[in-house]
């Protein structure tokens, strides 16, 4: 990990706590399944009260896993795939040696 920088450090970290809750893996997965999400669908998916999701997305949002575009009234949150590959290559030294 010599020539992994702090920023990096601080983002892995963040973003492994934010996907450590079966809640938010199963809104990762269902954003991965059909491209992108509303809070309300989050909602109805979870059976978990609207701030309660909203605190999720939030966590999610603030590690830099997912994206927020709005359209009209509504926030489409979409997989940061970028940041998943770069946590990914984080993982993959590991099993390298």
């Amino acid at each position: 990990m010599s020539n992994t920088r702090y920023n990096d450090i601080a983002f892995f970290e963040k973003a492994m706590a934010a996907v450590a809750d079966p809640y938010r893996m199963t809104i990762l997965r269902e954003m991965q399944q059909k491209g992108s999400i509303r809070c309300c669908d989050m909602v109805s998916l979870t059976g978990l009260s609207q701030p309660t999701c909203s605190h999720h997305i939030k966590l999610l949002a603030d590690s830099n896993l997912i994206e927020c575009r709005k359209e009209g009234r509504n926030n489409y949150f979409t997989i940061n795939k970028e940041n998943f590959k770069k946590l990914g290559t984080f993982f993959e030294q590991f099993a390298a040696g």
